[in-house]
């Protein structure tokens, strides 16, 4: 009788399963909409109402839960890599939903700071890191095409998402929407992913990616660095801060938005132009990046969209009219676009699979830190000058730095994730 580990995978079906797991992890995404800003912003102003809260209180509470949440980024990592995706994801949307019909039933500021806490937690950091992890433990070969679908898809699923949350809770209030969020956590997505996914390839008996018969080192099933392999490595810290420096902008120009235009003397039909523009390059710069990742080096492909994206920051100040805040717009979403795509495919493409969670949850970490102080920063930035420009020019110089870093910082070599792939192999 054979054992588990000499059974060889079942030949490759005329379709690969592992589409279908984009697709439950891009459902995974979705699900992390009461965890994140956007998410929270549709309930602030009736929070704030029915708890008597101010702007100010709400704002600290804001930041100290995404930062004390960022740290359920490094325990859930650990526990992909231990006991796979499928349970890790079903056990962290059952506990989101469950905090969710919570943050329903609170009265007082305490329990707003507990619930926004855990549903930071759960949903921004934790959620995050299981729905990008999915994808990376499926794909190798073709992983940033993976990728870009993913990211597509997860963009359709919040625009669709945002505007009918927003519509229900104007029409039901925010408690009874947030319970029914809750629920639907509970009894939708967490069943999907116990029956649907599968944590592996190997899992369901197949091939990863499916390989074809010669591959390089890093497109082996088996290659993976160690998380201090990675974390020793310079290109991880230059992607993860470039992808949190992202973050911080990006985080910070979506909350105020109306405000910098208002700045610039443009008006709400100016604002609705940019989020429009913005929303369809970006779409189209998924697939873009997804297939430009196939063809050309990561480093360069990040470095080309972090400076597109210094451009625009540096002109935004100058802006005078609509057809600047067009192409504003457009620069923004394309490079958003194409970073978004690379922070997805980038941790499993250099690094590999066996060890992607904790490696991608150290990097999401970086990224929901850089996302809380960015809110706080433009907020106190503008304080300080009565002005978005200093702010947008000091931006313009970092993100032009982190783009030069990232196409010329060294890839990690093979050798010492071969070294562990042989050592795993050999026991």
């Amino acid at each position: 009788m054979k054992s588990a580990a000499n059974v060889e995978p079942r030949p490759r079906a005329s379709f690969y399963y592992g589409w279908i797991v984009v697709a439950i992890a891009a459902l995974g995404m979705v699900a992390t909409l009461p965890g994140r800003t956007q998410g929270l912003g549709l309930i602030t102003v009736p929070i704030l109402r029915d708890l008597h809260l101010t702007e100010v209180t709400y704002a600290s509470v804001n930041l100290w839960a995404t930062l004390i949440g960022a740290l359920f980024c490094l325990g859930v990592g650990r526990l992909i890599d231990r006991h796979g995706a499928r349970i890790v994801m079903t056990v962290v949307v059952v506990a989101l939903g469950l905090v969710v019909i919570w943050t329903s039933r609170i009265r007082g500021g305490t329990g707003l700071f507990i619930t926004t806490t855990l549903t930071r937690g759960f949903g921004q950091s934790a959620l995050s890191v299981v729905s990008l992890a999915i994808v990376g433990k499926w794909f190798v070969r073709r992983l940033p095409q993976a990728m870009g679908l993913y990211a597509v898809l997860t963009v359709f699923g919040f625009v669709a998402a945002f505007p009918g949350v927003q519509f229900a809770v104007d029409r039901f209030g925010w408690r009874g929407v947030w319970a029914c969020m809750g629920a639907v956590l509970l009894l939708v997505v967490a069943p999907i992913g116990a029956i649907w996914l599968r944590s592996t390839p190997e899992d369901f008996g197949l091939a990863v990616d499916p390989l074809p018969q010669t591959v390089v080192p890093s497109e082996r099933a088996d290659f993976g660095l160690t998380l201090s392999q990675a974390l020793a490595s310079p290109a991880f810290w230059a992607f993860a801060i470039a992808s949190a420096a992202y973050n911080f902008v990006s985080s910070g120009t979506s909350l105020f938005n109306q405000s910098i235009l208002d700045e610039l003397h443009f008006g709400t039909d100016t604002f609705r132009l940019l989020l429009g523009a913005t929303t369809l390059s970006g779409l189209a710069a998924n697939l873009l990046g997804g297939w430009l990742a196939e063809k050309w080096p990561l480093g360069r492909l990040m470095g080309i969209a972090m400076l597109l994206q210094a451009v625009a920051l540096g002109a935004l100040p100058e802006a005078r009219s609509r057809t600047h805040i067009l192409a504003y717009a457009i620069a923004t979403g394309v490079a958003g676009g194409i970073v978004t795509v690379i922070f997805f495919a980038f941790w499993g493409k250099v690094y590999g699979r066996p060890y992607l969670g904790k490696i991608q949850g150290a990097a999401q970490l970086l990224t929901v830190v850089g996302s809380g102080l960015g809110q706080q920063l433009f907020a106190e930035a503008h304080m300080a000058y009565h002005s978005y420009g200093p702010l947008f020019h000091m931006l313009c110089t970092v993100t032009a730095a982190m783009g030069i870093l990232c196409w010329i910082v060294p890839m990690p070599g093979r050798s010492s994730a071969e070294v562990t792939g042989q050592a795993r192999r050999s026991s």
